[in-house]
């Protein structure tokens, strides 16, 4: 598998226009033989060219048009499909006048079609309960166009209209003069919230990064003058001349009669007209660099520095044998460097606050490149850039040991092997998009079983001199790029471009050593010291819900729940009441912070790093957390590795590690990603509302540097004991699937053996409660024409109710599709919109129903108004029944996806526990849900949203005047 720098600029309909960290997870390039091949024990060298085998259990095909498709039948969830047009055009086919109308057309996909009018789409797909952006959605990458339809398959008729929805966006937008001058709101709204310091910066950085290519001028969203002014004609002629079956597959995958759907798929795509004289489409290439090319860019709203290097290397295809060897030995080598990279920052003084590298795609389809992203402390700049050039520059010179090696073909080999075990548990959401990319980059789809016994029986004959000699080719003089982005700020001083190019080429002549280990630990507890067996004292089932509730010998509480919904996963869970709530504010830092430090502190006798090295090739995730309200753990675990898992909590409980550099590790790293967050207008508003809604608890918001930098961390240690050392006041969760009689041997040993009292606690109620009455704040923060707004109605429940929960879930649900209808599809003044509610019983029964949007400042009066006028319209009865029913059916489409989910379950049986509720409950709240009426919304909407007494939050930019913002 490999990484890829392609998703850094996806847009969508309503998707995120820059993802917050730059990687994609992807499997490699391609082939094109139909059949599995039987793998021999020892593939011989004559073998290597033999091209790899797509999966059995696809159906691949092409139409007479051109058009391909890909079928599969997954049942995992049953009774759905994932379907999915390729497109394979995207913005770089955009003529001059045309820049961010590839991305455009998509928007007008879902403005009318051939067979549906502009609200038809929508209305027919929410009625099968498929939502606007959570299931329906679409992405405009540089290369491609991708629209994602999940549609139900048990209904009659759904899937023939959802392979017609497909065939409408193929060949049949309409692209009406007066949705597009509509749509063209909405689009800008999407430009504008991508805004901000990383665009600023990057529009400085991306013509040094993809010098000399076309990419770097035809970036996805296109420009803001261009949307705002095109003629209708231009985007009507980039639709008709790359819209073409040739330039497009149709993929369905799910639980689907696959030559059933074959015919539907000729049928429904067949009657495309394939185009005479098809324009060419031109791949366009990043050239290679003899010199290294290097920018420095800072901005005053940037909250981190952040480091990007790049050693390019032509793309080459994996196709046979021979490139899916090579493609192991890559993921060797980043896992390797990688464990360096995070045991450096593991140390008292981190050199940085978080250094990671892949090989993989770059932007394009022509190169790949080893791709580094660091996070750089503003106190250590050029000492971060030394220490990782040099461990590059360490990897080409002495390679890596044999150690590393094994561990690092053990964590392969897991990973592989958990693909395998789970290939036929494996949801159909992500299978989908492997078979979108085998046609669009000629991605490889061999099946998990195949791609498992290769590398079993291949891994083995990779070795230390082959890596090593791989990860020596990989560091050159010359392809090089180095980006450095960071703060303008009073003591920064980053380094100019020649500097930065100066350091990275001292680490050639660094006086450096290999890298050393040393011994670590078989286990983490010896045989000899395994605790001697408690019992399980009593038993009760609960046959309808299928769990069994334990009481341990020591009091412990354990709930077990097997399931087949994965073959290789067990969640975990624990809780016990109290948290931080039990502590002042004076050690709420020490106490809210101190579990993250044990957990990476390592346990017992073994460090952080040594932890690291020693859980390579178990698949085991177990941490202890310290909340406001309770303290527990979280994880999971693969079945092989259970006792490992019980073990860890066996010892977070008796003998956590105290670690003064795993402190200074730790703070020094959160000192380095908090201390300029509120930098970044939209991290800064976050802040603010949070305070605003806990009243300026100390315990709201983000947490304060200075007060990480004197907390009295001893004293925090004694807080972490106090909370984990009482097991008979806690209740573990297990559910997934385990073989009983051993789970209940591994309880025995390592859950009923932990220390107990007859003490119980509960949780202290702080007092902290959102305002009262009408609030108003407005709070200003960057320089770009950008606003956030947050309406909240917020308050005490006189009692908990489960009905007005539900009732007030259904409110959020009625505000999302009227707000979406009123502020985007009616106004184009926002490009998302959402309402959403959360309602607890703890410390007290409590509400808030959240409205957020994001605008331009001049609108924000005026899409307020208009979502207090949806609000009021709720309060008066004015309530489209047909819009609950469609609510109700997503909600029932969703509810059935979950049931056959591990986490669904784990949430559930927690829930029942943690709030003292009754397992038929869930059964009632379904009962609640089906029979709710628009009375019933109604009525919760008088109750509890008061359009006299809400709390209105907006951001606006610094230079915003009150004139600018229409008052």
């Amino acid at each position: 598998m490999r990484y890829s720098l392609k998703s850094y600029l996806k847009v969508g309909t309503l998707s995120a226009l820059f993802l917050a960290t730059p990687f994609a997870y992807t499997t490699a390039n391609a082939q094109n033989t139909t059949t599995e091949q039987k793998i021999e024990k020892n593939t011989k060298s004559s073998e290597m060219k033999t091209p790899i085998p797509i999966d059995e259990n696809v159906k691949v095909g092409t139409l007479s048009n051109g058009m391909k498709y890909y079928i599969r039948k997954n049942a995992m969830p049953a009774n759905r499909v994932e379907l999915r047009l390729a497109v394979n055009a995207g913005s770089i086919l955009e003529d001059e006048d045309q820049q961010g109308l590839a991305h455009f057309t998509e928007h007008m996909a879902f403005n009318g079609t051939t067979n549906f009018k502009k609200n038809d789409l929508i209305d027919n797909l929410e009625t099968m309960g498929v939502r606007f952006g959570a299931d329906l959605n679409a992405y405009t990458s540089f290369d491609e166009t991708v629209y994602m339809l999940p549609i139900p398959t048990d209904s009659v008729g759904y899937v023939d209209k959802g392979l017609l929805i497909l065939k409408d966006w193929a060949s049949g937008v309409l692209f009406e003069d007066e949705e597009i001058d509509k749509e063209r709101g909405v689009v800008i709204e999407e430009w504008r919230r991508g805004k901000g310091a990383n665009e600023r910066m990057r529009t400085q950085y991306f013509p040094t990064l993809l010098k000399g290519s076309h990419y770097a001028e035809r970036l996805p969203i296109g420009k803001k003058d261009i949307l705002e002014s095109f003629k209708y004609e231009t985007i009507r002629n980039f639709y008709n001349k790359w819209y073409r079956p040739d330039l497009m597959a149709i993929v369905a995958v799910g639980d689907i009669d696959v030559a059933e759907m074959e015919a539907k798929i000729k049928e429904t795509f067949g009657s495309i007209p394939k185009v005479k004289n098809p324009a060419e489409r031109k791949n366009f290439k990043t050239p290679l660099n003899k010199e290294p090319l290097a920018k420095v860019v800072s901005d005053k709203e940037a909250t981190a520095i952040q480091l990007q290097l790049y050693y390019k290397m032509p793309k080459k295809a994996v196709t046979t044998y021979a490139d899916l060897n090579e493609n192991y030995t890559s993921e060797l080598i980043t896992t390797m460097l990688n464990a360096r990279f995070e045991e450096l920052q593991k140390q008292a003084s981190p050199p940085f606050l978080y250094s990671f590298a892949f090989q993989g795609d770059m932007i394009g389809r022509d190169l790949d490149a080893l791709q580094l992203y660091a996070g750089l402390r503003e106190d250590n700049i050029e000492g971060g850039l030394s220490t990782i050039t040099q461990e590059f520059e360490r990897m080409k010179r002495f390679g890596f040991t044999g150690s590393e090696l094994e561990r690092a073909k053990k964590q392969l080999s897991k990973r592989y092997e958990k693909a395998y075990k789970e290939q036929d548990k494996t949801e159909s959401n992500r299978i989908v998009m492997n078979y979108v990319y085998n046609y669009l980059e000629n991605q490889p789809i061999p099946s998990a079983k195949f791609e498992y016994e290769f590398l079993e029986k291949n891994l083995p004959s990779i070795t230390l001199e082959q890596v090593n000699k791989m990860a020596k080719g990989w560091i050159t003089q010359e392809n090089r790029v180095a980006i450095l982005t960071g703060m303008e700020k009073e003591g920064v001083n980053l380094p100019n471009d020649e500097k930065l190019v100066s350091i990275w080429n001292e680490a050639a002549n660094a006086d450096l050593k290999p890298y050393e280990e040393k011994e670590i630990a078989s286990s983490l507890i010896e045989e000899a010291n395994i605790p001697k067996k408690g019992s399980i004292t009593k038993e009760m089932t609960n046959d309808k819900m299928g769990y069994t509730e334990f009481t341990l010998s020591n009091g412990a509480k354990v709930i077990l729940k097997k399931t087949d919904f994965k073959n290789d996963e067990i969640l975990v869970s624990a809780y016990s009441l109290g948290g931080h709530s039990l502590y002042e504010d004076k050690d709420y830092i020490a106490v809210s912070n101190i579990s993250s430090i044990i957990a990476q502190s390592g346990i017992a006798e073994l460090s952080g790093s040594d932890m690291d090295k020693f859980m390579t090739g178990k698949t085991v995730r177990i941490s202890p957390y310290i909340s406001e309200y309770s303290e527990g753990f979280r994880g999971s675990t693969s079945p092989e590795d259970l006792e490992t898992a019980l073990q860890l909590m066996h010892l977070y409980f008796t003998n956590p590690r105290q670690d003064n550099d795993a402190v200074a590790s730790f703070v020094a790293t959160q000192k380095g990603f908090y201390q300029n967050l509120a930098s970044n207008p939209n991290y800064y508003f976050y802040d603010q509302y949070s305070q605003l809604m806990a009243n300026g608890s100390i315990r709201s918001g983000f947490p304060k540097v200075e007060e990480l930098e004197k907390t009295d961390w001893q004293s925090a240690y004694k807080m972490y004991n106090e909370r984990f050392a009482n097991a008979a006041d806690f209740t573990f969760f297990f559910i997934g699937n385990f073989d009983e009689e051993k789970m209940k041997s591994l309880l025995e040993t390592y859950i009923a053996t932990l220390p107990s009292t007859d003490k119980t606690e509960n949780f202290k109620d702080l007092g902290t409660r959102s305002p009262k009455g009408m609030v108003e704040k407005i709070y200003k923060k960057g320089s770009e024409p950008q606003s956030n707004v947050r309406l909240s109605f917020a308050g005490e429940m006189t009692e908990y109710d489960a009905k007005d929960e539900v009732a007030l879930n259904a409110l959020a649900g009625l505000l999302r599709f009227k707000l979406i209808e009123k502020l985007r599809e009616e106004k184009g003044g926002v490009y998302s919109a959402g309402a959403y509610t959360s309602v607890d019983k703890y410390p007290v029964p409590n509400y808030n129903v959240m409205i957020t949007f994001p605008c331009a400042p001049e609108n924000v009066d005026d899409l307020i108004a208009a979502s207090i006028e949806e609000v009021d319209k709720l309060r008066n009865g004015d309530i489209d029944a047909t819009d609950l029913e469609k609510f109700k059916e997503a909600e029932k489409r969703t509810n059935e996806v979950n049931q056959t989910q591990n986490k669904y379950w784990l949430s559930t049986l927690q829930g029942l526990y943690y709030y003292n509720e009754t397992p038929e409950s869930i059964e009632k709240n379904k009962s609640i849900l089906k029979d709710l009426t628009v009375e019933d919304v109604k009525n919760a909407a008088i109750k509890y949203l008061d359009t006299k007494a809400y709390i209105k939050a907006v951001l606006l930019p610094e230079t915003t005047t009150e004139e600018d913002k229409g008052e």
